[in-house]
């Protein structure tokens, strides 16, 4: 069997039936090596956290490519894959996972692992389609929160109710999250959802008694 046509097998018919040769090992690494860079590139597209870890990213191929070679070793032999599920099940992992996306990319690449290693790279392309089509629609929907932080400082705390009473005019959404009064002045931080943040900081800016203003993005996410 040549080349081109252990390709067509392996995405219109499986391999998992196969007999397990270098060919067929090598064909199944590579088409799950091609969907976990597919993986590593959404991943970096459309993180939303405030420092991309380049390092758990990495992880998502490895990992798919482990995943497929333990699948692709255990369908051959039933001794071997009594043998695996036995070793594996003392394996514990103890990283927590503080991104929900995170975990969902993390399942995805064992999935696409999974579905390689048993000889049904068509199935895992086109369910990876499906699923960055998920991704791109609800990570629209995040994007237009357009959730920040307001961090005001003014030389007294007497003036909060004024400077809420502009948050308030000018932003969708206000919450208070942090407030810090002293004998010199008060440190407030804001929640907020705004359309002008410009106009915001203006007004603020303009005041007496403010003085300083400054916007930062939130991780958090408004519905």
């Amino acid at each position: 069997m040549g080349f081109i046509d252990l390709l067509k097998k392996a995405f219109m018919e499986g391999y998992a039936t196969s007999s397990i040769t270098i060919a067929t090992v090598l064909m199944c690494i590579c088409c799950t090596m091609a969907i976990a860079i597919y993986i590593y590139i959404i991943y970096k597209i459309v993180n939303r956290n405030s420092f991309y870890n380049k390092g758990f990213n990495i992880s998502l191929v490895i990992i798919a490519v482990i995943t497929a070679a333990i699948i692709l070793t255990i369908q051959s032999n039933i001794v071997v894959s009594l043998g695996m599920v036995g070793a594996l099940s003392i394996v514990r992992f103890r990283t927590a996972i503080k991104d929900p996306m995170d975990l969902a990319f993390l399942f995805w690449s064992i999935s696409a692992g999974i579905i390689c290693g048993a000889g049904f790279a068509g199935i895992a392309v086109v369910a990876s389609l499906f699923i960055t089509l998920l991704i791109i629609l609800f990570s629209a929907s995040f994007k237009s929160a357009g959730t920040l932080v307001l961090v005001v400082n003014a030389d007294s705390h007497e003036r909060e109710d004024e400077i809420m009473k502009i948050v308030k005019n000018t932003c969708q959404y206000s919450r208070t999250r942090a407030r810090n009064v002293s004998k010199s002045g008060m440190n407030i931080a804001v929640e907020v959802k705004t359309s002008k943040p410009s106009e915001l900081i203006d007004r603020l800016i303009k005041l007496d008694y403010v003085t300083d203003a400054s916007l930062v993005e939130s991780d958090s996410d408004i519905m």
